[in-house]
């Protein structure tokens, strides 16, 4: 799909990518555990004794986190494993209290799919690429370590402690840093659509494990490395430009790439060593004796695939079909919550391509200049179609609704109280219309004879001379219709 290539001193170089994604699974509890999954809190103020590891302490499979692992499955059309079991990974770390983490290697809750991309979605002509996911697993996530509240000591918070995370684990399909971004926009993009993860990646909510390696091309694969939880899409690509840019210079002066785990510092724009990467059988992975396997039966899967949405690709497939264009589907589309208020907005009756064209470049315009997101909107979609009502059926022309939606954002007003007490109705009185274009064809007697001497260019002139007489309040057809009468002479 793209040709990425690191040109060393001695040769060309290729970059293969493979990420793990840990998407925090959308729930109010943990995964093992009733305590709070949400995000925040005083430090330790949503850890019950299973958590914290407590002697006797059962964990008890959350269904939620487990339906919410199933259905991003069906999402990206993988395997649905109906047996699926968890493992204890055993490794000691101060911010995990029982010294394993239940997770799933063997037998994974999901198989594999895969995600269709492109580099530019909002270029129709772009070429598109299928990444493969291998599994998606779900496991519970650590604490946090402190280090700057104290001057000698670390403490640690057990809130994340517990709460559910799936691990979206794809194939090193991806050949460059823009497929890399490209591949965790579109796969945060159908979270949120799901729902099961909120994909607030500042909020670490989402964050991504980034495997990189470098080849001669189509040469047998490198030594990898791992840069940990990077938490930005844009992070991510520059670790991997760093990372990858390293590794060549590294093999290129006699060195050798080390397997390892290494942290991404976005201040210096560089990756640095962690630790040496460990593989699974370091951590002596077996058979959590606690938790039984789990198993789906047909209610449960068809419920699962019943209460999926319409999925970015197929959605933006339908609002091609209505007439909008290839880019405006495209944006309309990339986001959950900007295709969720477009239909909201067509649910009120607005049509499609007048929506979407008001929604691309009024409202977008308008929320960039307030720094507010699209949730953050003083005018929701039910007060948007009320003004896009008033243009539809003549009442308001669209100079006058620029006007009433400025009104609206600044006092939150709806449109049509707006245009009845300012008078902002729009007027079909032909002869007030007539009387106006009598005076500007008069002022304007050397452009009126250039006009019928063949530069019909002219004619927008007048309009706009017409319109800024009546104050943006006539009807724009009208206004066409009575000039060309009057200067067709």
């Amino acid at each position: 799909m793209s040709e990425y290539r690191i040109q060393g001193n001695t040769s060309e170089w290729e970059v293969v990518i493979g990420l793990e994604v840990h998407a925090q699974v959308t729930s109010n509890s943990k995964l093992f555990s009733g305590a709070s999954a949400s995000y925040g809190g005083e430090p330790n103020s949503h850890v019950s004794l299973v958590d914290a590891a407590m002697p006797g302490m059962l964990p008890v499979p959350n269904r939620e986190c487990l339906r919410q692992a199933v259905r991003t499955g069906m999402a990206i059309n993988a395997q649905i494993n109906r047996w699926s079991r968890f493992d204890r990974k055993n490794y000691f770390y101060a911010d995990l209290p029982q010294g394993y983490q239940i997770s799933q290697l063997y037998h994974p809750i999901v198989g594999e799919g895969e995600i269709e991309v492109t580099l530019n979605e909002k270029d129709p002509d772009s070429p598109t690429k299928k990444i493969g996911i291998e599994r998606i697993h779900v496991e519970q996530d650590a604490g946090k370590l402190m280090h700057d509240q104290h001057p000698t000591m670390s403490f640690v918070d057990l809130n994340r402690s517990g709460v559910a995370l799936m691990e979206i684990v794809s194939r090193p399909d991806m050949s460059s840093p823009q497929e890399a971004g490209a591949y965790l926009k579109k796969l945060r993009s159908i979270l949120r659509y799901v729902g099961s993860c909120d994909g607030n990646m500042e909020q670490g909510s989402m964050r991504a494990d980034v495997n990189v390696s470098v080849r001669k091309p189509g040469g047998e694969l490198g030594t990898r490395t791992e840069t940990k939880n990077v938490n930005s899409i844009r992070f991510m690509m520059q670790a991997i430009e760093y990372e990858a840019q390293r590794q060549v210079d590294l093999i290129e002066g006699g060195g050798a790439v080390v397997q390892e785990t290494r942290l991404f510092d976005p201040n210096k724009m560089e990756t640095r060593s962690m630790r040496s990467k460990e593989d699974a059988h370091d951590y002596r992975y077996f058979p959590d004796p606690d938790l039984l396997p789990v198993e789906l039966d047909d209610a449960f899967l068809e419920e699962c695939r019943a209460s999926l949405p319409e999925l970015p690709d197929a959605k933006r497939a339908r609002y091609e079909a209505m007439g909008l264009t290839a880019y405006n589907a495209a944006v309309l589309t990339a986001e959950a919550e900007t295709a969720f208020w477009f239909e909201d907005l067509l649910s009120h009756g607005v049509d499609a391509k007048q929506g979407s064209n008001w929604l691309m470049s009024e409202l977008f315009g308008a929320l960039n200049k307030l720094g507010k997101t699209l949730d953050e909107s003083p005018v929701n979609p039910a007060q948007a179609a009320e003004l896009l009502g008033l243009v539809a059926d003549g009442t308001i022309s669209g100079s006058i609704a620029k006007q009433v939606f400025e009104i609206m954002l600044e006092t939150g007003q709806g449109a049509t109280a707006i245009v009845e007490e300012r008078g902002l109705k729009q007027t079909n009185d032909t002869g007030a219309i007539e009387a106006e274009i009598a005076k500007i064809m008069a002022a304007n007697e050397d452009k009126v004879a250039e006009y019928r001497s063949g530069k019909d260019k002219l004619f927008g002139f007048f309009v706009g001379q017409t319109m800024k007489a009546m104050q943006g309040k006539a009807n724009p057809q009208v206004i066409n219709e009575l000039l060309k009468k009057a200067l067709d002479v």
